[in-house]
Formats: structure tokens, C-alpha cells, sequence
């Protein structure tokens, strides 16, 4: 019985805080048995995880899956170079938005999509202190805007 649906592995939260997003594209991902086991125990962290292209070929870096825990000597490396499974042309369009500079790949999360493993991965910007001190001020007036209209609209005020 195939499964359905979309089902999150793991997220890398600090992407969203430590770069700005221009792009997005789902990637599939080479992995081996013990890799896809492990993972549909729900371990695996994106935490040092990053991309690059290499000879027109992308490849995950510092993505780091747990061995099975029921594996034998078969069992794989945690943080072995995985190959991302894209079209040519958006492999073409990664290369030429990299090498325009101080941009990066970033994953942004890990699921399972129709019972295979798909990469989300994002063609990022590093942001400053003060973009990030800015983005965190912008987003505490919107929460402060919110609870006021929600109390306005409770009678509260």
C-alpha cells in the first residue's frame, strides 16, 4: 500500500532567520536503505546542512541521518555527500544565481512526498545583524497589532 500525502522528516528553523529566501525547489535525494529507514524513524538533522554544484551535479553536505538502529555492518555513513536529484535546467539556473555571489543552498526541510524522500531546498542570501534585528522587530509589531485588534474585537478596549 503506497502512502499518500506529505510527511515532514525534519526543518532547519534557523534558515528562515539566518537567510533571506529568493528561491525554492524540491529536490529528491539519492539515499541508501539503511538512510531511508532511519528516516522513516523521524531522525535526521538539518542543522550544518548545505548544498553545492560540482561538475553540473548538486550534492547535499553536513546533512546528518542517525545509523539504523536495527542495521548490520551494511549500515551507512550519518554524514556522508548525498547526490540532490534536479532537473538540467534548474541545476543551469543554480549555477548561474551562485556564481552572481553571496548566495547560498540552503535546505529548508526534509519529508516524504507519495513515499519518497524530497529535499526542500532554497537559493538563500546571508542577512546581517541588523536585517534580523529588523525582521524581529517587524514581526513583534505585527503580534502586538494582532492581540490589539483581537481585543478590540473581545471588547476588552
Amino acid at each position: 500500500m503506497k502512502e499518500k500525502g506529505r510527511k515532514v522528516i525534519a526543518t532547519n528553523r534557523r534558515a528562515r532567520h539566518n537567510y533571506t529566501i529568493l528561491d525554492v525547489y524540491e529536490a529528491g535525494i539519492a539515499l541508501v536503505g539503511t538512510e531511508v529507514k532511519s528516516l522513516r524513524e523521524g531522525k535526521a538533522s538539518l542543522v550544518d546542512a548545505f548544498a553545492t554544484v560540482d561538475h553540473g551535479e548538486v550534492w547535499l553536505r553536513g546533512l546528518h541521518i542517525p545509523e539504523f538502529s536495527h542495521g548490520t555492518w551494511t549500515n551507512h555513513s550519518p554524514r556522508r555527500t548525498r547526490k540532490l536529484l534536479l532537473h538540467k535546467r534548474e541545476i543551469e539556473h543554480l549555477v548561474g544565481k551562485s556564481r552572481e555571489g553571496n548566495q547560498t543552498l540552503v535546505p529548508l526541510s526534509m519529508y516524504f512526498s507519495d513515499g519518497k524522500v524530497k529535499v526542500e531546498l532554497a537559493l538563500a542570501k546571508g542577512k546581517q545583524d541588523y536585517d534580523k534585528r529588523q525582521d524581529l522587530a517587524r514581526k513583534q509589531a505585527e503580534r502586538e497589532v494582532t492581540r490589539e485588534v483581537g481585543r478590540r474585537v473581545k471588547g476588552m478596549r
